[in-house]
């Protein structure tokens, strides 16, 4: 299947508790993708302990081969018993989706599946397994491209109880919600922030359940390549031009000699836009066949920063510093928004214009600038590769 599997999730854990008594675990390799969702018994500690062992036992049974009933069988034999209900007892939702778009679900006792498709509802056909006294419930069905689907503990439902709402937000409203989020936001890091932000709200700040949604959007894969920096072999000039040229996706630049080396060898002129410049970030500049170009290091250094306060805000409450018009909140947005996989092409050649006693910057921070940039769009579900010149 040559799409990508978006995933991304966000929990808020109970009022007053330091740990999450909701799991999630992801596993990719190179023929699936498994993603399952647990939620412990209670809250706290325990809750803790029974989701964190369902969701690394279920994970890595079906990554290695195992039948649903077997899982389940080792997950029943493996819980320790609350002490309080005398049960071993944590709910699931299991997903494995292969590499042609294939997917199996495994459900128990979790708020049932989302998933929409063009919009609307898509109805599964879930068929009733009994494995050691417990229901679950198997579904199987085709992944296309724009296919999204949600996966939400009891929390949610629960949310509003005693506070904004007195029965809680109903079934049919979240429904409604993650139906309309999905059509309008692109990634599942965009969808599970702002549906757990609205818990929260109903929560008013004080949430009564651990409360977690997990969400998978299947997008066309989308490439950028940034090249930043000069390569130590001069004669490589020509060699990574041709290379960002000749790949698909969308081509970015970063640093004034390295535009100097596309233009030199493209033959194409480089126009600064002065206009963008601003206290931090020094201007853009345009260049034929080239999406974006900007100045290096200083750049680099603030693009950083926005995408680490892209990456903290569960709640994707406010990315109105992705819209501002300089070169490192264009940057910002076209690796948050505008792809699925990032390759960074990095130059090794000691900069002549970092010679300079008074710029602050050297070979090894940016080298340190673009491995916590890997880091940080790696937090935010990017596929990255790396390839030093």
């Amino acid at each position: 299947m040559k799409h990508f599997i978006d995933i991304f999730h966000h929990s808020i854990n109970k009022f007053g508790e330091q740990l999450c008594g909701d799991k999630v675990e992801v596993i990719r390799t190179n023929d699936s993708v498994i993603a399952v969702l647990s939620d412990g018994l209670g809250s706290g500690v325990k809750a803790n302990i029974l989701a964190t062992l369902t969701a690394k036992i279920a994970a890595t049974m079906l990554k290695e081969g195992a039948s649903i009933k077997d899982t389940v069988d080792t997950i029943v034999n493996t819980l320790p018993e609350c002490s309080v209900r005398k049960l071993a007892y944590s709910t699931f939702t299991m997903i494995k989706i292969d590499q042609t778009g294939k997917v199996y679900i495994a459900e128990y006792d979790n708020p049932p599946i989302l998933i929409y498709r063009n919009g609307r509802d898509l109805p599964l056909n879930k068929q009733k397994i009994d494995i050691n006294g417990k229901t679950i419930l198997e579904s199987h069905f085709k992944l296309k491209v724009g296919d999204n689907i949600s996966v939400i503990s009891d929390g949610a439902v629960h949310a509003g109880v005693g506070a904004l709402l007195n029965l809680g937000w109903q079934w049919d409203n979240i429904n409604d919600y993650l139906r309309d989020l999905s059509k309008v936001e692109k990634t599942s890091r965009s969808v599970s922030g702002h549906f757990i932000g609205v818990c929260n709200n109903l929560y008013d700040d004080h949430p009564g359940d651990d409360t977690t949604i997990m969400n998978i959007k299947v997008r066309h894969i989308e490439t950028i390549d940034l090249f930043t920096g000069p390569p130590e072999d001069r004669d490589m000039d020509s060699w990574i031009i041709r290379k960002l040229i000749k790949n698909e996706g969308k081509k970015i630049i970063c640093g004034g000699t390295t535009a100097n080396i596309a233009s030199r060898e493209l033959e194409r002129d480089i126009y600064v836009d002065i206009d963008t410049m601003s206290k931090e970030v020094p201007p853009m500049a345009y260049m034929d066949g080239i999406d974006l170009v900007t100045e290096g290091v200083l750049t680099l250094k603030q693009t950083l920063e926005f995408i680490k306060t892209y990456a903290q805000d569960d709640f994707v409450a406010n990315t109105n510093y992705l819209l501002t018009n300089n070169g490192a909140s264009r940057l910002a947005n076209m690796l948050i928004n505008e792809c699925t996989h990032i390759h960074f092409w990095v130059g090794k050649a000691v900069n002549p214009a970092h010679q300079n006693p008074n710029f602050p910057t050297s070979l090894n921070i940016k080298l340190q600038i673009v491995g916590d940039l890997v880091l940080e769009l790696e937090n935010i579900g990017k596929q990255v590769t790396v390839t030093y010149i």
